[in-house]
């Protein structure tokens, strides 16, 4: 009974959240695909290319559900419950945002190889398109599969300004933008300061790269004691809540508001958090 009455509050959770995530003509098409465009993006960053914003929405309902269903089975206050349904509705896009994240950090590391190998390429009086192809074997092993497709898709279409269009959308990096563009424009108006270009291009990335990573290294201890600030006194919370007499004691309304206040405290001092600590990133504007 206990299961059933916990399922029954995830699905009322989603049931009220319903018409923020699926309002009834309040989402115009083009801000729809707007959403969609950032969704596929944040999958590709992660690695996840092939999954769809439809299979992260249906897995993030399902968590909601779970994670309501069990938080209620053992810890029996409502309040909590339907704050952890909420919490588990957006873990998975909290995945794929913290994967987005590791992948564009990793690849700032690795893109000055591939601007290298690009210049060794074109100096050795291989064609652009066959120095991008050539990455498939010789850049990174992180992506050698977002190149090996730009190969298969040139030798299909033989159209190298469509293929670094795919090449572009798979990798979703700005600095593959930049370097995908500069090879475009080289290749569509000729020039002979293509090598020179791609060195100061690597140049700049490597002194960006060891900023970025200084400046992490200094920040991450304050970051993560500020999490554990921010997580403490909801694990205190957890550990009374199975209590019997606190659990009746936080689902009287007052309790309740308890709970939400503390919530919207560790909420807003969490994103002040972050945005007094976050870094810049660049933004795709060759998309």
């Amino acid at each position: 009974m206990t299961v059933v009455l916990g399922l029954m509050l995830g699905f009322g959770l989603v049931l009220v959240a319903s018409p923020a995530l699926w309002p009834a003509g309040g989402i115009t098409p083009k801000r729809t695909l707007r959403l969609r465009a950032a969704a596929l993006e944040r999958l590709a960053q992660a690695g996840l290319g092939s999954v769809s914003p439809g299979g992260l929405l249906l897995v993030s309902v399902l968590c909601a559900l779970a994670g309501g269903a069990l938080a209620f089975v053992f810890l029996p206050v409502v309040a909590l419950s339907a704050i952890i349904a909420v919490a588990a509705l957006a873990l998975p896009m909290l995945v794929v945002m913290q994967r987005a994240a590791a992948h564009r950090r990793a690849a700032l590391v690795l893109w000055p190889d591939v601007v290298d190998h690009l210049v060794s390429a074109v100096r050795s009086g291989l064609a652009l398109p066959d120095s991008v192809v050539s990455l498939a074997q010789v850049g990174p092993v992180a992506m050698r599969s977002a190149f090996s497709g730009f190969a298969l898709d040139y030798r299909s279409t033989g159209n190298f300004s469509l293929s670094v269009d795919q090449l572009k959308g798979r990798l979703a990096d700005p600095v593959a933008d930049r370097i995908l563009e500069t090879l475009r424009m080289s290749r569509e108006v000729g020039g002979s300061e293509l090598t020179a270009v791609l060195r100061a291009l690597s140049e700049s990335l490597r002194r960006e790269s060891a900023i970025r990573s200084e400046v992490q290294a200094r920040q991450s201890w304050t970051i993560n004691a500020a999490r554990l600030g921010v997580a403490a006194p909801w694990l205190i919370l957890v550990m009374l809540a199975t209590r019997p007499e606190a659990a009746a004691a936080y689902n009287t309304p007052s309790g309740g508001a308890i709970i939400t206040g503390g919530l919207v405290l560790s909420v807003i001092a969490y994103r002040v958090m972050l945005r007094l600590g976050r870094m810049p990133q660049e933004k795709r504007w060759f998309r």
